[in-house]
């Protein structure tokens, strides 16, 4: 049995106003679709390595319903995969701000969404090295 906690907290959540507006300004981005990934390097020391925010257009999801079911996907898919990212960013010691930002008009398949969030956090980790 390993010892890895697959839970999202509130640390890991990018809720700050000051973070989210560098994160869009200053950040770099790359597209595993359905996913636009957009992430930043955070100059100040955190508690985790990472924190995330997800993002569903409105005018793609008229419904609450179904954007909060594509946010649902796309945050579980990151909490099953999220320790092969935190390694290399323990390792160096860096801190980063990422942004997920859903790009299909409709509701994507399961094995879809673990494709793509897989494919991003690989390439997140040969970019952060």
């Amino acid at each position: 049995m390993t010892d890895r906690r697959y839970t999202l907290s509130k640390a890991e959540r990018l809720s700050r106003k000051r973070d989210i507006d560098l994160l869009f300004a200053e950040g770099q981005s790359f597209i595993a679709y359905p996913l636009r990934v957009v992430y930043t390097v955070i100059e100040e020391q955190r508690s985790v390595p990472a924190s995330i925010l997800i993002s569903v257009s409105k005018k793609k999801f008229k419904r609450a319903v179904k954007r909060n079911a594509v946010k649902r996907q796309i945050r579980e898919s990151y909490r099953i995969r999220k320790q092969a990212l935190f390694e290399p960013l323990q390792t160096t010691g860096r801190y980063l701000a990422i942004a997920f930002i859903f790009l299909e008009k409709e509701l994507a398949s399961y094995e879809t969404m673990e494709k793509a969030m897989e494919k991003a956090i690989r390439l997140l980790g040969e970019k952060i090295q």
